[in-house]
């Protein structure tokens, strides 16, 4: 039988692979200065990227609606402009949970076109067990974008560029390009297993992809903020592509050898990588079970 979650509190990892309840009374947001005006804040969902200065505030992602106050708590020890943009990186809940009431409060949501798409209507995601409804009309995106879209704010440029397929189909990268400072959503999970929803277009060759067009654009002094993790570098973002393409390349030729997902679990393609990886949302049996499910579709679907 299927049941609904609540649009604005499903975290479609940890909570719904683990049926927790998350208290948000006890989130505590913590704030870490990434180079001028530009901050990461970090809490109960998706790490939320912040530019802050004359032009105002804006944010990438916003968590959860419960834990809206406390974010603008946080925001107001950086500036006491408003939150004039919110740029989702994905439509997933633990991201966008916020945008209605920052919507309401005038905030300009901007996303990629399939996360208005998504969040418009009600969606079934197997990996939850339950159906999403659709989100409230002041929490979609108004300015919605293909390809790219830049903003040109606090004398920097923020470059969003949408990447297909990856952890999503509506995945998008931000480029604080006077900053050197990247925000990549969940298409960089450090220190975890990441997770692939390919019921929402995701897979783990477009994650790669994503990957590879961001590594040849980065240097030794950008700044890496991952959608849950740590502050990053490049290295850290090479590491993560190095566990992603050896894991996937060992799953991919069990799988065109025709071995079931059993046998491909005993041969433990993961294993090297459990020690540093496996902190996170998955395990190493759960992450390979999930590649071999994407890697075993016919293509395009």
């Amino acid at each position: 039988m299927k049941h609904r979650l609540t649009w604005s509190a499903i975290l479609l990892l940890a909570h719904a692979a683990a049926g927790a309840q998350q208290d948000f009374s006890k989130v505590e947001l913590k704030t870490e200065k990434v180079a001028d005006g530009v901050y990461i804040l970090v809490g109960a969902g998706g790490n939320i990227g912040v530019s802050v200065g004359k032009d105002g505030v804006a944010i990438i992602d916003d968590q959860f609606a419960p834990v809206v106050p406390k974010i603008r708590a946080a925001l107001a020890l950086l500036s006491e402009q408003p939150v004039r943009f919110v740029i989702n990186t994905h439509w997933h809940g633990d991201h966008t949970g916020g945008n209605e009431e920052f919507g309401k409060a005038g905030s300009v949501i901007v996303a990629q076109d399939n996360v208005r798409r998504r969040m418009s209507v009600e969606q079934v995601n197997a990996f939850a067990g339950g159906q999403i409804p659709a989100a409230p009309t002041a929490a979609l995106p108004v300015i919605t974008f293909d390809r790219s879209v830049t903003l040109h704010w606090n004398g920097d440029q923020l470059d969003v560029t949408h990447v297909e397929n990856a952890h999503t189909d509506g995945d998008a990268i931000i480029r604080f390009r006077k900053a050197n400072v990247l925000h990549m959503g969940d298409t960089f999970f450090l220190w975890m297993y990441p997770f692939i929803d390919v019921d929402s277009g995701g897979s783990v060759d477009g994650l790669i992809a994503a990957i590879d067009k961001v590594l040849p654009t980065v240097d030794a002094n950008t700044k890496i903020i991952p959608g849950h993790g740590p502050l990053a570098t490049r290295v850290e973002l090479q590491g993560y592509r190095t566990m992603l393409v050896t894991v996937r390349d060992r799953v991919a030729k069990l799988v065109k050898a025709g071995k079931s997902q059993e046998q491909v679990l005993a041969a433990k393609p993961a294993q090297e990588f459990e020690a540093k990886w496996g902190g996170g949302f998955f395990k190493a049996d759960q992450w390979v079970g999930r590649l071999y499910a994407d890697l075993r579709r016919p293509p395009g679907k």
